[in-house]
């Protein structure tokens, strides 16, 4: 977390290397400059005079770009959106802010968060910083990027169905996906109102762990959350995973998975085994269809979203967006009513499977990052990388990514834990008894070299 007195020095260095390195990796749309060297030296003074801003004092965070930030565009990656801008915070901005972080600006996506290859017609293809020729993951790619390559300590990102998740694995940072109505979504362009959820990226579980505790909490004024109870997340934090038991999908998860993420996957659940965790193998015979249920749901959504647009107007969004998206127009009524039972029975499976384990663990996704050109659609491409995590997104649970090794070719491979519905407390709990045995969060991508801070 941030360290009281050195916010300018740090902000600057972190901008510093967003200078450098953001023409070739287009992480963030827009960076803050002057106003978050502003913040930072208020920090500094307050420190000066034995005054804290808030749990995150300090702390550089960039955000999403289908998040509001007052008096900026919030354009989703999408042109149309180029002069919407936003006249206030959005509550989860506003909850940043209230705590002391630095907003350093607006992070590359997916167009429309829709989509693996985090490509906008904003803000250009943003490149992974481990090998710029590589998706980033999607649809908060420039957000992971931005705290892989050390131009800011956190991010916000949305996640429907993996879309934060996914970059973290493949930029080898901490990603946490809170459970359903956690954490409010007022403020923020829609994909699929029942399924997008706001959550937190950063280099460690600890640092995703505060800006969690900032951001969750009821919004009465926000129809997607709920008033449930914020436990103390961050007292919980030490408190080690001996005597968890951790399940071990036998179905789906660890299907189609490349040797290299597999054996990276199973070396990390073997550390929490030593670390006094239980393996358990639980069966999950109803993952593997979820996705497809998943995907009608989420497609037609974007489709309610963006009827309008995508009749009269598809040259205003990207030809690969408006082919993927399209999709959705073919979902019949009887499908998504069919979607809507399977998601019930789903949550109902799920509540009886939490009920014999504490943790789901598998890979976030099952393969190393993929080319930019790999000669896949968007549809194909998005699909094969979101495998593991739309299961997870139809049940609404929380689900958190966590860097657990380097392919051959030194890429990252990402961890899932998953748990049952408001037990983000135990995810985060889980990530840092992890990470206090690994070095793999502390991980440099090549391009940090160049003048990361």
């Amino acid at each position: 977390m941030s360290i009281p007195g050195d916010s300018a020095a740090r902000t600057a260095a972190q901008l510093d290397t967003a200078a450098r390195l953001n023409p070739s990796l287009n992480a963030l749309i827009s960076i803050f400059h002057d106003e978050a060297m502003a913040c930072a030296h208020a920090a500094d003074r307050a420190a000066a005079e034995g005054r804290g801003l808030g749990p995150l004092h300090g702390m550089t965070v960039s955000i999403k770009d289908n998040i509001d930030v007052a008096g900026r565009p919030t354009t989703a990656g999408a042109a149309f959106l180029r002069g919407n801008v936003a006249t206030r915070d959005a509550p989860v901005v506003e909850r940043l802010r209230a705590a002391g972080a630095t907003i350093v600006g607006k992070a590359n996506m997916a167009e429309l968060a829709f989509g693996s290859r985090s490509y906008s017609a904003v803000g250009g293809q943003c490149r992974n910083p481990w090998a710029p020729d590589r998706i980033p993951g999607g649809s908060s790619g420039g957000s992971a990027v931005s705290v892989a390559a050390g131009m800011c300590t956190g991010s916000l990102g949305s996640d429907t169905g993996g879309s934060v998740r996914l970059p973290s694995a493949l930029n080898g940072v901490t990603g946490l996906r809170p459970t359903l109505g956690r954490v409010p979504s007022r403020g923020s362009v829609p994909v699929s109102e029942g399924h997008d959820t706001i959550g937190p990226i950063a280099r460690s579980a600890r640092d995703v762990a505060a800006i969690f505790a900032v951001i969750a909490g009821f919004d009465e004024a926000d129809r997607t959350s709920v008033d449930v109870a914020m436990p103390d997340v961050l007292g919980q934090l030490d408190e080690g995973v001996a005597g968890l038991r951790v399940g071990m999908p036998r179905q789906h998860f660890f299907e189609q998975v490349e040797p290299a993420v597999g054996d990276a996957v199973m070396s990390a659940a073997r550390e929490f085994e030593r670390l006094g965790a239980v393996l358990v193998d639980v069966d999950v015979p109803m993952a593997g269809e979820a996705h497809r249920h998943m995907t009608n749901m989420v497609f037609a959504d974007a489709c309610h979203v963006y009827r309008d647009r995508l009749q009269n107007a598809p040259e205003t969004i990207t030809a690969s967006v408006v082919e993927r998206m399209r999709n959705g127009f073919s979902v019949t009524g009887l499908q998504y009513a069919e979607a809507i039972d399977y998601a019930r029975r789903w949550r109902l499976a799920l509540r009886r499977l939490f009920a014999d384990v504490d943790l789901l663990l598998s890979p976030t996704t099952p393969t190393q990052a993929p080319p930019i050109e790999d000669g896949h659609n968007l549809l194909e491409a998005t699909r094969a990388a979101t495998r593991n995590t739309y299961a997870g997104a139809l049940g609404g649970i929380p689900g958190m990514s966590l860097p657990c090794g380097l392919t051959p070719d030194g890429l990252p491979v990402g961890l899932q834990l998953e748990a049952a519905w408001w037990r983000e407390p135990l995810l985060l709990r889980a990530g840092c008894a992890y990470q206090r045995a690994t070095p793999f969060h502390s991980l440099r991508p090549p391009t940090h070299a160049a003048g990361a801070a």
